[in-house]
């Protein structure tokens, strides 16, 4: 791989836990991330692996001179998310693996929090924590839903712990589970590897759970751009959200149990095509049907036969029902609820 390996001064010899984190164009953020993980309580002996996805800032030289207890894999190419977070997997030393964004700031006792709850587990699972807004501190989510789209659907209720996926700014899970589960698919690119896995997991038997104490900080959009509301307006991008349509629709192709994927994929691509157009019409510009929904019919044709051979792989080792699986989901349509909410997105 083409990768600059810079490996951590005085590291440990049998980390617990390996805190992963994707960089890209990061140095303005790392310091609150960094600093947040090097400030946890309980000496849970760590190791902290950066990789760099080919960054034009300042982030690699950041890195390497103020943070040495950081390995660091410096790719020589853009390579995505996914990418990046399988190749710091490979190289994760730990029992337990946090995958943790470049924007987001743990709490001082989310590790301890986190690897409480893991060992008490009876059956290995992927954990979370609340996640709160960096500059209001208000409660984002306690993990997500999945309406029958599979939108995420932001769980509020504390007394609430098992939810459909975990947002991958925090995602901690047993290093033998991510090699079961086979880590990312890497040609997913960003954005959605979350919501897979977490369906891959839970169709496998293993719990994705919220946790109700502790938390983290997280500035949501800031690594990726949009993604969020602004001013009462749902403001995103359009490569975020035709990589957004695209692999919620791979996802529902791979994991939705039968006989649902064969009756509700169809109404899905019809809403989406609709969706299309109807925004194409609104907003008067025809970017919206052929950068976003088009794409995504393009996508899913030229990848039918991958989707449907890892369909087959994740369907032989499915151990729930379909009532089990569809126990986190709700009914009402999210993008529904965010149009009467904030009215059409912005998309730029």
């Amino acid at each position: 791989m083409t990768v600059d390996r810079y490996p951590a001064v005085n590291r440990p010899a049998g980390p617990v836990c390996s805190i992963c984190i994707a960089n890209y164009n990061g140095a303005a953020l790392l310091d609150d991330c960094l600093q947040s993980v090097l400030a946890q309580q309980g000496n849970i002996a760590s190791e902290i692996i950066v990789h760099d996805d080919a960054s034009s800032d300042d982030s690699v030289k950041l890195l390497r001179e103020k943070y040495p207890l950081v390995e660091l894999l410096a790719s020589r190419e853009n390579v995505g998310f996914c990418v990046s977070n399988n190749r710091m997997a490979e190289q994760a030393r730990g029992e337990f693996i946090l995958l943790l964004n470049n924007d987001a700031a743990l709490y001082p006792d989310a590790l301890e929090t986190l690897l409480a709850a893991a060992r008490a587990q009876t059956r290995a699972g992927i954990l979370t924590l609340p996640q709160y807004d960096w500059v209001s501190g208000e409660l984002i989510d306690r993990g997500c839903l999945l309406d029958p789209f599979y939108n995420p659907v932001p769980n509020l209720d504390p007394q609430r712990t098992d939810v459909a996926m975990v947002i991958g700014a925090c995602l901690w899970l047993p290093r033998m589970l991510w090699d079961e589960l086979g880590g990312f698919p890497e040609w997913i690119d960003s954005i959605g590897e979350d919501l897979y896995l977490c369906c891959r997991a839970r169709l496998a038997g293993h719990a994705v759970r919220v946790l109700k104490d502790s938390g983290y900080r997280h500035r949501v959009g800031a690594s990726f751009g949009g993604g969020k509301a602004r001013d009462n307006k749902l403001v995103t991008r359009f490569n975020r959200r035709a990589l957004s349509e695209r692999n919620k629709t791979f996802a529902m192709v791979m994991t939705y149990p039968p006989p649902i994927m064969q009756l509700w994929l169809p109404v899905h691509l019809v809403l989406l095509l609709v969706e299309g157009v109807l925004l194409t019409i609104l907003r008067g510009q025809r970017t919206y049907l052929s950068e976003i929904y088009l794409p995504v019919f393009q996508a899913l044709f030229q990848n039918r036969r991958l989707l449907l051979k890892q369909r087959k792989a994740i369907m032989q080792r499915r151990k729930i029902g379909l009532c089990d699986f569809l126990s986190v989901f709700t009914l009402m349509p999210h993008k529904l609820s965010m149009l009467f909410r904030h009215g059409l997105p912005q998309v730029k």
